[in-house]
C-alpha cells in the first residue's frame, strides 16, 4: 500500500470530518446507505495496482477461451436456467485479498468471482465524496484504463442502455426498494435515467414485457438490467405461479444474462490457474485429501454471500458432505493487515469491475470497489461493533 499517502490521511483525519462525509454521502439520496461505509478509501501503488491487472488479465483470458461454456455448463442449476443466453457476461467482479507472499511482497489472491453486476453506480459517488472530503490528490484515481469519471459513466450507459431508449430499459430485482444495495439502484437510475422496478412489476402479453409508467400506461421492456439472484427466491418454489416465470423465451434482452451469474463463480476457480490464484478442487476430484487441512476452507458452489462456507475443515466436515460435486475444497487465503487505521492494521479486499458492452470484443476493466474487515471474514455479518471497516473504494495513481 501507499505509506506516504496512508500517512497523509492519517494525519488528517479526525471523527468529526468522517461525519461530514457520512452526511455528504446521504446528501439528496433517495433512501440513506444501508450498510456500514470505511472510514479511509484503500490508497494502493503503482505496483500493486498492475499487480492487480496482471491478475484480472489472467482469469478473464480464461473466460475468454473458446470452450468456456461447456467447461461451465454444470455450473447453472436445471431450475434457474432462463431460456436465450448471449455469448458474453456484460459485467464481470474479481475479489482479490491483499496478502504478503513467501518473500514478503504485498499481492493480490484470488477469493471469489461473479459474473453479475455489482456496485457500478455508487462507486461513482463513493469515490467523488472521499475526494472532496478528504482532499485525495487530484492525481489519484478510482478508475482504470485512462478512464476519467465522463468516460466511465458513458462506458455503463453504453453497457446497460445501448442504443435503446432510457425508458426501454429497466433495472430489476425481486423486490427492489428493499434491498440494502437499492442506494445503487437509484444512483443508476439518476446516472442513466432508467426506471427501477420490481419482479412482481412485470407484465407479460405473448411473449413481450411491460411495466405501467407514473401514468398509469404499459412500457414495453427491451433490456432487462439484472439485479436479481435466485437465491433470493430460491425459499418460495411457488414463486412463479405469482409473477411472470423470467425463466422462458421472452422477447427481452438481458443485460447480463441469469445464467452468466453461475458461469463466472466459484464454479470456474478449479479452471484457473497462476501466481495469484488459490490451489481450488471440486471436492469431489480430491483424490488425496490434504493433511493440512487448517490450510484450506471448503465452499459451497452454490451459495451467496459467503453463505455456508467452512473456515475450520476437518476430516468429518468433509466426509458430512453428501454432493461433494457443488462443492470446493480452496486453499485457505491469508489476509495481510495492510491498511494502516490509528489503531493497528485492517485486512482489505479489492474487488476488481469490469464492463463489457455488446459489440466489444473483450471486457473493459473499468471501476472498483473495496472492503475493510477486522472480522475472520470480510462482510457486514462478520464486523459488527468494529470500526474503521465496511466498503470503501480503492485510489491508485493516474
Amino acid at each position: 500500500m501507499n505509506p506516504s499517502a496512508r500517512k497523509k490521511f492519517n494525519a488528517g483525519f479526525t471523527k468529526k470530518k468522517y461525519g461530514q462525509f457520512l452526511d455528504k454521502l446521504n446528501q439528496g439520496l433517495h433512501t440513506p446507505v444501508q450498510f456500514r461505509v470505511a472510514e479511509t478509501p484503500v490508497l494502493l501503488t503503482a505496483d500493486f495496482r498492475d499487480r492487480l491487472i496482471a491478475a484480472g488479465n489472467d482469469i478473464i483470458a480464461t473466460i475468454l477461451q473458446p470452450d468456456f461454456k461447456e467447461l461451465t455448463e454444470r455450473a447453472i442449476p436445471d431450475k434457474w436456467r432462463v431460456a436465450n443466453e448471449n455469448d458474453h457476461p456484460h459485467f464481470i467482479a474479481l475479489d482479490f485479498g491483499i496478502c504478503k507472499d513467501d518473500v514478503g511482497n504485498i499481492v493480490p489472491k484470488l477469493i471469489e468471482l461473479q459474473g453479475f453486476p455489482s456496485l457500478y453506480g455508487f462507486q461513482v459517488l463513493l469515490g467523488d465524496t472521499y475526494k472532496e472530503i478528504f482532499d485525495i490528490a487530484d492525481n489519484e484515481t478510482i478508475f482504470f484504463n485512462g478512464l476519467n469519471r465522463y468516460e466511465y459513466l458513458a462506458l455503463l450507459k453504453r453497457t446497460i442502455v445501448g442504443d435503446y431508449k432510457p425508458e426501454e430499459v429497466v433495472l430489476m430485482d425481486v423486490n427492489a426498494p428493499e434491498q440494502k444495495t437499492v442506494i445503487d439502484f437509484y444512483l443508476t437510475q439518476k446516472y442513466l435515467n432508467i426506471p427501477v422496478i420490481s419482479l412482481s412489476d412485470l407484465i407479460q402479453h405473448s411473449t413481450n414485457l411491460f411495466y405501467k409508467t407514473d401514468d398509469g400506461a404499459e412500457q414495453q421492456i427491451r433490456r432487462i438490467y439484472n439485479r436479481l439472484i435466485f437465491d433470493e427466491i430460491d425459499n418460495d418454489p411457488q414463486i412463479f405461479d405469482k409473477v411472470v416465470d423470467i425463466r422462458q423465451a421472452l422477447d427481452v434482452e438481458w443485460i447480463t444474462h441469469p445464467n452468466w451469474f453461475y458461469r463466472v463463480s466459484k464454479f470456474t476457480m478449479p479452471f484457473l490457474k497462476g501466481d495469484y490464484i488459490p490451489k481450488t478442487q471440486f471436492l469431489h476430484k480430491v483424490d488425496l485429501i490434504p493433511a493440512d487441512l487448517e490450510n484450506y476452507v471448503l465452499k459451497p458452489l452454490f451459495s451467496f454471500a459467503g453463505q455456508g462456507v467452512i473456515i475450520d475443515v476437518t476430516l468429518d466436515d468433509i466426509r458430512s458432505i453428501k454432493d461433494p460435486e457443488n462443492w470446493i475444497l480452496q486453499e485457505k487465503v491469508n489476509y495481510e493487515p495492510v491498511v494502516q487505521a490509528p489503531d493497528g492494521g485492517v485486512k482489505a479486499e479489492i474487488r476488481l469491475l469490469y464492463l463489457w458492452p455488446n459489440g466489444d470484443e473483450t471486457p473493459t476493466l473499468a471501476i472498483n470497489l473495496a472492503r475493510l474487515s477486522r472480522g475472520k471474514m470480510i462482510g457486514v455479518r462478520y464486523n459488527k461493533d468494529f470500526d474503521w471497516v465496511g466498503g470503501t473504494i480503492a485510489f491508485m495513481p493516474c
